[in-house]
């Protein structure tokens, strides 16, 4: 039984790109729903969204708004990226 073929040589590029942009749209997300929806709630809370203290819209709306946001954003930085390397 044949192993499985050797990847090409710019796969361990490929996967290091997409490392770096799981991280990077981790951190927006994690800054958004635990930073501004968390920790910074009370400052944030000092101006208003729609009615509501904008730190309570953070934690509320806000962080899944992003986190949507974030999965199209996912989308097409993933698409260039898999063209950019040839494993569309």
């Amino acid at each position: 039984m044949a192993g499985p073929p050797h990847a090409p040589p710019q796969a361990g590029e490929y996967w290091r790109a997409n490392l770096r942009v799981m991280a990077i749209l981790l951190a927006v997300w994690a800054f958004v729903s635990y930073g501004l929806g968390i920790l910074w709630v009370e400052p944030l809370n000092r101006f208003s969204l729609g009615g509501f203290p904008l730190g309570f819209w953070f934690a509320q709306q806000g962080s899944i708004y992003v986190f949507v946001v974030l999965i199209a954003v996912y989308v097409v930085w993933m698409d260039r990226l898999d063209r950019r390397h040839g494993v569309d």
